[in-house]
């Protein structure tokens, strides 16, 4: 388990009948403006594909799903999803969509591989959109445009709370800041990557950071990975590497960078076969959904993920995930909370 941070003299902002109404409303009226933003429709997702589909998000390709077999089908085995970043682009080719248009989701995982801490919990549920864009689109201004576009949400979401709730102040910036991995790991190369986006979101307050995936100049790559959704290996016209990202937003109860968001350019057919190359596992390509992405059959998309208690955690200014979702807490966790009055669901 990763450290437990205990803020000195923590209060809950609202009680706990006042948090609930107020995740309500948060998710009710951030999902509406998320729409609008992008000109999405909502769809129906699943909470579990077949298992060897190639659906699933492998994550940093190392997290292991909840695997059950389907009596009824012949006990079929399935997982519970991790994400919805593949399925998302295999439904948009299903359903006939075109260029243009795109889905929104309301998705629930299971991550068992979870580290559990203030921020993580094995419980995720997100907002999980997916949007066809035209293949010369495939450039870092198309992802830079619907970013703006759903930092503008975020920043009108917040001053909704702030309106309906005492004693919560907006402190999201008017302009968002936007910054390559390659040039954060240049101004601070004796920090560590958390540590680089800790210092980065604190001098701004709002940050999105591009290029998660690729080696940077130490060897290392900002973070994990996938190498079957996000296009993180094409070169960028200021020469470093992604056309992918993570919304960051500065949370002042816990003095972090909160990751509210990971999106990105998808991967085209050449840009899969070299991460899959790239990360060992070319045996991919022939499962189901990177057969019909070779083969042409699914179109370009940009997407992503946006997370729900992440930002009721920002917004409601939570010490912990838990106060506004539940999760399962090893023991030390929920009583060191409680003896701080932090009340985990």
């Amino acid at each position: 388990m990763a450290q437990l941070i205990i803020p000195k003299a923590y209060r809950p902002k609202l009680s706990v009948l006042e948090m609930e109404s107020a995740i309500k409303d948060i998710k009710d009226s951030f999902e509406r403006s998320l729409a609008d933003a992008l000109g999405l429709v909502r769809v129906t997702a699943p909470l579990f594909v077949r298992a060897g589909s190639g659906l699933n998000d492998d994550l940093n390709g190392v997290e292991s799903p909840v695997r059950f077999r389907v009596r009824g089908d012949g006990d079929a085995e399935a997982e519970i999803v991790q994400s919805l970043a593949k399925w998302k682009r295999a439904a948009l080719a299903r359903y006939g969509f075109e260029a243009g248009q795109g889905i929104y989701t309301d998705m629930n995982a299971i991550r068992p591989d979870e580290e559990l801490d203030n921020l993580h919990s094995i419980y995720v549920d997100q907002w999980d959109w997916e949007k066809i864009i035209e293949p010369a689109e495939r450039v870092l201004a198309t992802l830079e445009r619907a970013v703006r576009a759903i930092y503008s949400a975020v920043r009108r979401c917040e001053l909704r709370v702030a309106s309906r709730h005492a004693g919560i102040e907006p402190a999201l910036p008017e302009e968002l800041t936007f910054i390559t991995s390659e040039a954060l790991q240049a101004r601070y190369p004796e920090l560590t990557p958390a540590e680089r986006e800790t210092r980065i979101a604190r001098e701004h307050g709002a940050v999105f950071l591009i290029g998660i995936g690729a080696e940077l100049a130490d060897g290392r790559a900002h973070d994990g990975r996938a190498p079957d959704y996000d296009d993180w290996s094409s070169l960028r016209a200021d020469g470093g590497r992604g056309l992918n990202g993570d919304l960051l937003l500065w949370h002042p109860v816990l003095d972090c960078a909160l990751e509210i968001s990971s999106m990105g350019v998808r991967v085209d057919a050449r840009a899969l076969r070299c991460q899959l190359e790239l990360r060992g596992c070319t045996d991919r390509e022939q499962l189901p959904f990177h057969r019909q992405l070779l083969a042409g059959e699914l179109p370009q998309t940009m997407g992503g993920g946006i997370g729900q208690s992440r930002l009721c955690m920002y917004y409601l200014r939570t010490a912990h995930i838990g106060e506004v979702a539940v999760g399962l807490w090893p023991e030390s966790t929920a009583q060191a909370c409680a003896q701080a009055g932090i009340l985990l669901l």
